[in-house]
């Protein structure tokens, strides 16, 4: 970088914000690891200290600590609530976002080092995140897959038939229906689903059928090796395995238990429970199969049902598009308008059909 001029009064106020939004980043690294153990703590504390070197190199350019100091920027202030109000998952989304829109990069009186910090920062926060991301990846899909389904087809269903000019009771029916039958659909549909993946799986773990008659099997000729080889093991691999277990098993007369380098593996960790997924796609279909019936429930009719369902699900629609944004590291505002537009554009189509079949039955 090349050498600064003389410092001004403004860019004095630009380095005590740059101060306090170190000392800001610094506490909400730290108000993580207070929440994590092993590696991601010791991780996250070195986080903190680099922060607190950069806090150091602006607090040396202005000589002393500021009288007054500015409040952390907004998007500061809002890592810092949610560190101490929500799981890391988020936070560390948003906080890879920041890190990776860093000014060092054009400020004069940072060091390159300060700005390059900066860069390495965006990728140990996106390690973090991501671990954080495949925990909660498949949970966390399942449940905006079920509540969006439940909201885009409800709210098409109640505005298709409202259009048509039924009553408002038939209105309220319908989507109590639809919200049932597409609740018990996406139950049945995962019990299934899990049942059968748990079936295949079992059908291809390897087995112990074999280990009895190892013992007496021929050192020199026998498909032993064939069944590592089915594995995945090398030709010359599997060869010397097969003839280390069979001396192995004859030496103590008995099958030997280490048959391949596959272990017997519990497809409940793997899949999960196909009832906890049946009842949990039940759920967060109804969940969000529910907020356009709303209006209805509470005895509105009419256009006045309809704006409010509108509404309600707008919000809904935007608040689970804004989640997947924050969690994938992408702008949440677009993915909220993402799929506000998709949800309110499929509602659309079946409302204009729904119009076209009142007027022709009428």
């Amino acid at each position: 970088m090349s050498t600064p001029a003389a410092p001004t009064d403004r860019d004095r106020r630009r380095w005590a914000t740059y101060l306090v939004n170190e000392r800001a980043e610094a506490r909400v690294y730290r108000e993580l690891a207070g929440r994590r153990t092993g590696e991601e703590r010791e991780i996250l504390l070195a986080l903190a200290e680099a922060e607190g070197r950069h806090e150091a190199h602006w607090l040396g350019l202005l000589g002393a600590e500021p009288a007054r100091l500015p409040r952390p920027d907004v998007r500061t202030r809002l890592l810092g609530w949610m560190a101490k109000s929500f799981g890391s998952i988020f936070v560390l989304a948003l906080a890879q976002n920041a890190e990776a829109r860093s000014p060092y990069d054009d400020e004069p009186f940072a060091t390159a080092t300060m700005a390059a910090d900066e860069k390495v920062h965006h990728e140990v926060v996106r390690g973090l995140a991501a671990r954080g991301r495949r925990r909660l990846s498949g949970t966390f899909r399942a449940a905006v897959f079920g509540a969006n389904d439940g909201l885009v087809s409800n709210l098409a269903l109640v505005m298709g038939i409202g259009a048509t000019g039924v009553s408002s009771q038939f209105v309220l029916f319908s989507g109590i229906a639809g919200l049932l039958a597409g609740a018990l659909s996406m139950g049945a549909g995962e019990f299934v689903s899990v049942r059968s993946q748990r079936e295949l799986l079992a059908a291809a773990e390897p087995s112990d059928f074999a280990d009895s008659g190892i013992p007496h099997l021929d050192i020199d000729a026998n498909e032993l090796a064939l069944v590592y080889r089915t594995r995945g093991m090398p030709e010359a691999e599997a060869f010397a395995r097969a003839r280390r277990v069979v001396e192995a098993a004859r030496s103590a007369g008995r099958g030997s238990a280490d048959t391949g380098p596959i272990v017997v593996a519990d497809h409940g960790e793997v899949v999960g429970s196909a009832w906890a997924a049946a009842v949990s796609s039940f759920l967060f279909f109804a969940s969000g199969a529910i907020i356009p019936v709303l209006p209805w429930i509470f005895g509105l009719s009419g256009l006045a049902a309809v704006i409010v369902a509108l509404v309600l699900v707008g919000i809904a629609l935007m608040s689970t598009g804004a989640a997947v944004g924050l969690l994938s590291g992408a702008p949440p505002l677009r993915r909220a308008l993402r799929q506000l537009a998709i949800g309110f554009g499929a509602a659309a189509v079946t409302y204009l059909l729904g119009l076209l079949f009142g007027v022709s039955m009428g």
